[in-house]
């Protein structure tokens, strides 16, 4: 697969495959501003548990990878279904995902 081609999705584009492997979807409502956030915040983390790891860093590794599930959280990858929710849970999980990573940033 070329880097800037997107992967493939399922018939309901609830989910994207991977290499034969189904990982769910980022919520396609997710305005794409607020989705480059949380992908960074992502990335970071996942450098965080990279780092935590090497340096082995239990307490450092817990605390990365807790981050890197809020961000998958707030962009629909992990927890409550995006398609099972009402707009209004949808939009109250990015801003309160995304909040929650910033002010962990800052």
């Amino acid at each position: 697969m070329e880097a800037d081609r997107a992967p493939e999705k399922t018939a309901d584009g609830h989910y994207v495959v991977i290499k034969g492997r189904k990982w769910r979807a980022t919520d396609p409502a997710v305005p794409e501003e607020i989705a480059a956030r949380l992908r960074r915040h992502l990335m970071s983390a996942r450098r965080a548990v990279r780092a935590a790891t090497t340096g082995e860093d239990a307490r450092a590794e817990r605390e990365a990878r807790a981050r890197v599930h809020r961000a998958k959280v707030a962009l629909g990858e992990r927890g409550a279904a995006w398609w099972e929710q009402t707009d209004d849970e949808r939009r109250r999980r990015w801003e309160e995902g995304l909040a929650s990573l910033d002010a962990d940033a800052g």
